[in-house]
């Protein structure tokens, strides 16, 4: 298992080509006070209705948490929450890692560095479960309230569910419902695939927003068709199997390339 990561700096978009950033992947507990703090104002101006003790129970229950920093200052940039979630199905064991709260801050829009560290932790911790269980089953299980983080469903995995192409099957449908029920209890809809908090923590306007034009992208339309409610802040729950096999070339890259 991985404890603690550090990376090397990295280049950023080009508008803010004079401030590199730099990524660790940390224990929740050993985040200080005054980083949580940061964190919360990071999450506070992209998402509506949050509120700080909702993040912190958030933060709890995490194991990891990949950081963005800018080098110089130290700044946190960015942030995703990481939990591993285990369920028995049919006699098949699963492995899923959950994604909580995850944010970058806009100026650092378009770097993948935060993709990077995440694709090598996932990857890294996923080689070691199957080693020690090789017939268990490894799933990213995430919720997508926004079409940007839905689209890293087909940049990065060959199959992945809900997905335009194909129905999902049922063996997939009865993992994503369990983990769903599990995570959310009833606030997770099993007849639409999503959950519907009772405290709904929309993104704020003009952050990920569906315009006519992002409905050309078929992705971005068929994840609107799935979940209407997104601008509400309801969330589609999804499933993509954490295997080499399962990546297409930019998520190979992405687990291979140093991040």
């Amino acid at each position: 298992m991985l404890s603690s990561t550090n990376v090397q700096p990295t280049s950023t978009s080009r508008r803010c080509e004079t401030t590199r950033l730099v990524a660790g992947v940390v224990h929740s507990s050993s985040i200080a006070v005054d980083e949580r703090r940061e964190m919360y104002a990071l999450l506070e101006t992209y998402f509506s209705g949050t509120t700080r003790l909702r993040f912190e129970a958030d933060l709890r229950e995490k194991e990891k948490v990949i950081l963005l920093r800018d080098g110089e200052s130290g700044r946190i940039c960015g942030f995703s929450t990481l939990m591993r979630m285990r369920a028995e199905i049919d006699g098949q064991h699963i492995e899923a890692f959950f994604s909580g709260d995850t944010i970058v801050d806009r100026e650092f829009w378009g770097e993948t560095l935060l993709s990077r560290m995440w694709g090598r932790t996932v990857f890294a911790e996923a080689d070691c479960i199957a080693a020690e269980r090789p017939e268990a089953s490894i799933y990213w299980f995430l919720i997508c309230s926004g079409y940007k983080t839905w689209r890293f469903l087909p940049v990065f995995f060959r199959e992945f569910y809900p997905n335009a192409g194909v129905a999902t099957p049922p063996h997939v449908r009865q993992i994503i419902d369990t983990l769903g029920a599990r995570k959310f209890g009833d606030e997770y809809l099993p007849a639409s695939g999503v959950v519907r908090f009772r405290a709904a923590t929309p993104l704020r306007t003009g952050v990920a927003t569906v315009t006519d034009e992002r409905l050309r992208d078929p992705h971005v339309a068929f994840f609107a068709r799935m979940n209407p409610g997104h601008v509400d802040g309801d969330e589609l729950a999804c499933l993509a199997e954490i295997s080499r096999a399962n990546l297409t070339r930019a998520g190979l890259r992405m687990v291979s390339e140093p991040a």
